[in-house]
């Protein structure tokens, strides 16, 4: 950096040199010449100053100030020059007076920058609480000067003033999108990182808070990544205090939302397996020993598998026991669980009972020693270290630990949307069971937070069919507390995580089995509802239900009819609003397709419904749904022709 200032004072130094020097053999307009030697020579001792000063001075508006200077001096040494002509020329050279005006007024306006960049540069225990001031340059743009100064005391300024410089950019940024674009350019994600890794608690918030509001696009994200924001985060959640994470996590999670190319960063440096850590912690026991397995461990699914298969075989239980009902009660002794507590502690158990050695009880006994070698000497890093997640934690208010959950469920949300990587290493983790968990018993932030992160994995394992089975097995106690937890919650009305839920549920249309139907009726119930929202996400997640990629369409199909649907949808696409009318007729259409013989769709007249449909331009939008309802009045009209077969 030294080297750099140093190259760019060098020119207009020389420049000021050639001014003083040629200032005292001008032969006409003396006096002007004079007062701007004077001035430049002011100048030139300033410039001298800064170069000497120069590992200190902060680089962006160095530059733009002695940009400005070379051109003012540059100027200057021209006229001055024009000065010394004589004999003919001088005779026809012609210089108007105020232009001596005007190079002495840029001149100290240049005093006035180069002197400001000074103080600026200086620590402000050196120069005595000295008000700085606007230099010149700022009088078209006093903020980009406010900008300068912040960013400069964030470089040079102790501890105190730059947690006090910080939270000013955090004004900034949050006042303006174009600020928050002046404090990138002018180099301010750098320092800002320094200190929300080697500041004190509240230096530390005001830091990350400011990188946060600073991502609020693609490119500004990139050069934040680029910055090393991924390090200093991760370093942050796995020891600083959790007031600090708290804001790391929604950082983490505003850096996620406007840029999806950043979220493999984050994995990749260890982000995600910190912010399960925190959504573990006091959510269920033994999240010390929570890890994100390898390829070659087993997965928790596998584990919680196993352990179900293993109690029913027990009880003599079948494969849908209690799937019906939600909360369920098992007495285990004298105490009564419900069945969220039961599949953790099971989960937990048998996580904890499989070692690398598989079921030998002598490896057991053989390793009894060295592992408890191994906990020690754990124990005692830990103690040194101080990096303890239990001992940074357990002592903080209730409401700090539930926005700790509350921000890291959305950092995963945003990290794990349309990313298959992420989405499996968080399913293969403990995630998806705390946030099961968290969304039934979390505060209401909590829940919300939770039930988007799951929305967004559900999304994912749409799309993808071997995260689909492997997260979301319908025999998997875990992924049936999470579709129970959906289930609750579109039954229960008013509730703000209706739509992801409604969503969530839509997204895991194809892992239902033939037998599992409970999800229909009280969807098909929010096709009345007085939300339109509701009711269009409602249609939606049945039309995942009831089209042709689901292989059981056909028994989804008769379960919507059975539920009522019919009369609701053809209310909807009659008087209902466009957002409604479109999803609702393309779901009509599948059930015209799919069971046409239908007494449901005959006494409603739906061949009618389809007819008029065709003729309304708002309905008819794309080629799709053109193919759709010609598909769907052909199998009518054959199977309805011969007269209704009725429908059982």
């Amino acid at each position: 950096m030294a080297d750099i200032v140093k190259q760019i004072l060098a020119k207009p130094i020389q420049y000021a040199d050639e001014v003083i020097k040629l200032s005292d053999q001008v032969s006409s307009f003396r006096q002007e010449c004079q007062e701007i030697k004077l001035k430049t020579d002011r100048l030139a001792t300033l410039l001298r100053q800064a170069a000497r000063a120069s590992g200190d001075l902060y680089e962006r508006p160095t530059r733009r100030i002695i940009d400005d200077t070379e051109q003012v001096l540059d100027k200057a040494l021209t006229l001055v020059f024009k000065c010394r002509a004589n004999g003919v020329r001088r005779f026809f050279t012609i210089i108007p007076t105020a232009a001596f005006r005007k190079i002495i007024q840029q001149l100290d306006n240049s005093i006035g920058d180069v002197s400001w960049l000074l103080r600026v540069s200086t620590p402000a225990d050196d120069r005595d609480d000295e008000y700085l001031g606007l230099p010149p340059i700022a009088a078209n743009e006093p903020i980009l000067c406010l900008i300068w100064e912040q960013i400069a005391i964030l470089c040079s300024g102790s501890i105190e003033e730059r947690t006090d410089a910080a939270a000013s950019l955090v004004s900034l940024a949050r006042d303006n999108d174009r600020y928050g674009s002046l404090i990138i350019e002018e180099g301010g994600v750098p320092p800002l990182l320094k200190l929300a890794k080697e500041g004190r608690m509240e230096g530390q918030e005001n830091a990350a808070r400011a990188i946060g509001l600073l991502g609020r696009d693609p490119e500004s994200v990139e050069q934040i990544v680029n910055a090393g924001a991924c390090q200093v985060f991760a370093k942050i959640l796995k020891e600083g205090h959790m007031k600090v994470q708290v804001v790391v996590a929604w950082a983490v999670s505003e850096l996620a939302a406007h840029h999806r190319k950043c979220q493999d960063p984050f994995a990749q440096n260890n982000i995600i397996r910190l912010l399960v850590k925190h959504l573990a912690f006091e959510t269920i026991p033994e999240h010390s020993k929570y890890a994100i397995p390898s390829k070659q461990s087993m997965s928790i699914h596998s584990i919680v598998l196993a352990n179900s298969n293993a109690m029913n075989v027990k009880s003599g239980d079948g494969e849908n026991t209690n799937r019906d009902d939600y909360p369920n009660h098992i007495t285990i002794g004298n105490q009564t669980t419900s069945q969220m507590q039961n599949v953790v502690a099971n989960t937990l158990a048998m996580k904890s009972n499989i070692t690398p050695e598989g079921k030998n009880g002598e490896n057991i006994q053989k390793n009894t020693k060295t592992d408890h070698h191994h906990q020690q000497k754990h124990k005692h890093h830990d103690a040194l270290t101080g990096n303890s997640i239990k001992q940074n934690r357990e002592f903080e208010d209730p409401a700090t630990k539930a926005e700790m959950k509350s921000m890291a469920a959305r950092a995963l949300r945003y990290l794990c949307a349309g990313n298959v990587t992420i989405c499996r290493s968080v399913t293969e983790s403990r995630a998806l069971l705390c946030l099961a968990v968290l969304l039934e018993k979390g505060p209401d932030e909590v829940k919300y937070n939770s039930a988007m992160a799951l929305m967004e994995i559900t999304a994912v394992a749409e799309q993808d069919a071997e995260l689909r089975r492997s997260a979301f097995k319908p025999t998997a106690p875990v992924a049936k507390a999470v579709v129970d937890q959906f289930l609750r919650i579109i039954e229960k009305p008013d509730s703000e995580l209706m739509i992801p839920s409604i969503r969530s549920i839509g997204n895991l249309a194809r892992t239902f089995r033939a037998t599992e139907t409970r999800f229909i009726p009280p969807l098909v119930h929010l096709l009345d509802d007085s939300e339109p929202e509701v009711t269009r996400e409602a249609a939606l997640a049945l039309n995942k239900f009831a089209g042709p990629e689901n292989f059981l369409h056909d028994i989804h199909c008769k379960e919507i009819i059975k539920a009522g649907g019919i009369n609701h949808l053809t209310t909807l696409i009659y008087f209902g609003e466009l957002m409604v009318q479109i999803p609702s007729f393309i779901l009509l259409c599948y059930l015209a397709l799919h069971v046409p013989d239908s007494e449901a769709l005959a006494q409603e007249n739906v061949i009618i419904l389809l007819e008029w449909a065709t003729k309304q331009p708002n309905i008819m939008q794309g080629e799709e749904i053109e193919n759709l309802v010609y598909e769907a009045k052909k199998r009518l009209e054959l199977y309805q022709s011969r007269g209704s077969k009725g429908y059982h």
